[in-house]
């Protein structure tokens, strides 16, 4: 099954677009978390802006101009606009926004989302500092970035992902042990917190017999010494057939994992937003996960999930053992995830947020400071 088919945002009729408001760029070689937030949201962004995606095509929106052919026709303003918008989301986009825009003289703005919760080094300052406006994700973003024009938490898509008519029978026809599943989906490294997953599930599941941890995502070369360790580990502790690695898996399949998982963890010892957990909750999981990237707007301490300190092992041990010994209350927990997806961040809600930045730049709003700078 391809993506395409599973999501319900594909396909919808359009005509091409030859005078584009709005250029979104994806300038990266490679399909990265950044290329999966473009991605889900360019068809509702299309059905309000004349756009053009620059750069690598996206499963959910395979129409793609190239860089030069954006620059070109960024040569004068749009039919209705006072200029262009390009809307950016990595430094490199971001250069040659601004490039484009002070060297070339093209009539453009430019709109830069920011996600990290950190301090950037100097150039990714300066570079920031550029954009006439910057959307954050969050507030811990948005408290760390210049002409912070709005913030526009990142949103799900709730057709896509979606609870099951029955998590117990999804869960049985994996044919895994046990009547629970709970896992972690995303790259197997120590960022991600994968060691401190398997950590916890080592001291957990001989007490909880009716859980099997899944480890869903793929290992790149310069982490297998890494991954070796842990699968070591957990053959040490005989617990090989309730601790699986099943490796990276299709696109498509992802939203069927949420639906056959009770429990989604989230244990990266940092997270610039984490939107594995949205699509969980959006699945109807109940979801753990370390304070970091914006989990603690997303989940409701004992009523949708728990938090856990990152890096430590014993919290997110005691985090996980409060639903583990607690498997009547999923269904409650399951049910208010997907309240609170649904009603806090729908993907709806954030191609709105982002028109909503989009209309206050064609108003003639400059949101620059006087003096940019870092």
């Amino acid at each position: 099954m391809s993506s395409e088919a599973a999501n319900p945002h594909f396909g919808s009729a359009r005509a091409a677009v030859s005078d584009p408001e709005l250029i979104v760029t994806n300038l990266h070689r490679n399909y990265t978390g950044v290329s999966t937030t473009i991605g889900v949201l360019l068809p509702l962004q299309a059905d309000r802006h004349r756009l053009w995606l620059v750069g690598k095509p996206l499963p959910d929106f395979r129409s793609a101009h190239s860089l030069l052919a954006a620059l070109a026709a960024s040569r004068r303003p749009p039919a209705g606009r006072p200029f262009r918008i390009w809307h950016v989301r990595r430094n490199v986009e971001l250069q040659v926004a601004w490039l484009a825009r002070d060297l070339l003289r093209l009539p453009i703005r430019i709109v830069f989302t920011s996600v990290a919760q950190h301090v950037h080094s100097f150039w990714p300052r300066f570079l920031i500092a550029q954009a006439d406006a910057v959307i954050a994700t969050s507030k811990r973003a948005a408290s760390l970035r210049p002409n912070v024009a709005g913030i526009v938490p990142h949103g799900v898509d709730t057709r896509f992902f979606r609870p099951p008519a029955d998590r117990a029978r999804e869960w049985a026809e994996t044919r895994l042990p046990g009547r629970y599943g709970i896992g972690i989906l995303g790259r197997v490294r120590r960022g991600k917190g994968t060691d401190l997953f398997v950590e916890a599930m080592l001291r957990l599941l001989p007490r909880f017999p009716d859980f099997t941890a899944v480890i869903v995502g793929p290992c790149k070369i310069r982490d297998r010494a890494f991954k070796a360790g842990l699968v070591a580990r957990i053959e040490a502790a005989g617990l090989s057939s309730r601790i699986r690695f099943l490796g990276e898996v299709e696109w498509a399949e992802i939203p069927a994992w949420y639906r056959r998982l009770s429990i989604v963890v989230a244990a990266a010892r940092y997270e610039p937003y984490g939107v594995t957990i949205l699509e969980a909750m959006a699945s109807g999981a109940a979801v753990v996960a370390t304070r970091t990237g914006n989990y603690e707007a997303m989940i409701e301490e004992d009523r949708n999930g728990f938090l856990a300190e990152p890096g430590d092992a014993d919290s997110l041990t005691a985090a996980l053992e409060k639903v583990m010994s607690q498997p009547d209350r999923l269904p409650a927990m399951s049910a208010v995830s997907r309240q609170r997806a649904t009603a806090l961040f729908p993907l709806e809600g954030e191609a709105d947020g982002i028109s909503k930045v989009y209309e206050t730049l064609w108003q003639g709003k400059d949101l620059r400071p006087a003096a940019s700078g870092p």
